[in-house]
């Protein structure tokens, strides 16, 4: 009697363990069993942007591994040797350029966002004011050179040659100056900021999360500033095929979200302008 009591104890606490294990998993989320996904990003906005996100992915079985990077030109070479599975810090004609330059098969998962450029000056109140052989100071990244001309054609300050594509355009694609203005290209984007605090060069064109990173406002600081219908979009990464997974999917459509898409409007007033495409 006593052995069979024994047994009858012994199955009975290994049916009211695995009892417990099934109600442990099923109950909540499980860390364990969350979908995981690395991300690279600059810091603001696209790192601020995915935090908001992070909650409601996890409420969706998706755990967001942001990975914050101070250099964007070491972001594209992370996402190609499998250190990250997305990123988020680039528009389209830097990736087009970054892929034709490096052979990276990448794919674009969906835009996000649009971060208008604009230009600052400690000198001067309006484009209009800049005197004959100003110095504009602008990124060495070439991908960005087609939108920075683009705007002061805009504005008046240069004439492009006719037929040239504007997104891949280039200094030596003006085909007006009227002002003679002069252009200076041989700073990385990240540094112009401090380059436009240190009230270098007439004018600096400066990428908005730049100068959001700066503690700038790029529509209240900025004297020019690009429209919003700018096909600069930023966008989510991947390796290619990798757009077709259900993480990655659902990643996009969370960032498309009404809260996500609020959040964007409200946090930095239209300096950065969130797109659902």
């Amino acid at each position: 009697m006593k052995k069979w009591l024994v047994a009858l104890f012994a199955v009975s606490l290994i049916f009211g363990l695995a009892a417990c294990g099934k109600s442990e998993k099923t109950g909540g989320s499980d860390e364990g069993e969350l979908k995981k996904i690395v991300i690279g990003a600059t810091n603001e906005p696209h790192a601020k942007i995915l935090e908001k996100a992070k909650p409601i992915l996890k409420e969706k079985g998706i755990d967001l591994d942001i990975r914050t990077f101070s250099k964007y030109e070491l972001i594209n070479p992370a996402l190609n040797d499998g250190s990250l599975d997305a990123n988020y810090f680039q528009h389209i004609p830097y990736l087009e350029a970054q892929m034709k330059e490096f052979g990276y098969k990448f794919a674009n998962a969906g835009g996000i966002h649009i971060e208008p450029i604009g230009v600052y000056s400690k000198k001067y109140k309006s484009l209009d004011e800049l005197p004959d052989g100003a110095t504009i100071i602008i990124s060495n990244s070439v991908p960005d050179h087609g939108r920075i001309l683009t705007l002061l054609e805009k504005n008046g300050l240069i004439k492009l040659k006719d037929g040239v594509d504007k997104v891949t355009a280039t200094v030596k694609d003006i085909a007006e100056n009227p002002k003679h203005l002069k252009f200076n290209y041989e700073y990385a984007p990240e540094l112009l900021p401090q380059i436009y605090k240190n009230n270098e060069g007439d004018a600096v064109v400066i990428n908005s999360n730049y100068a959001l990173d700066a503690g700038l406002n790029p529509v209240k600081d900025s004297i020019a500033i690009e429209d919003s219908d700018s096909p600069y979009v930023n966008i989510i990464a991947v390796r290619q095929g990798d757009e077709n997974k259900e993480e990655i999917k659902t990643l996009v459509d969370v960032l498309h979200s009404k809260e996500i898409q609020d959040f964007i409007l409200e946090e930095w007033g239209g300096a950065v302008v969130p797109v659902d495409k």
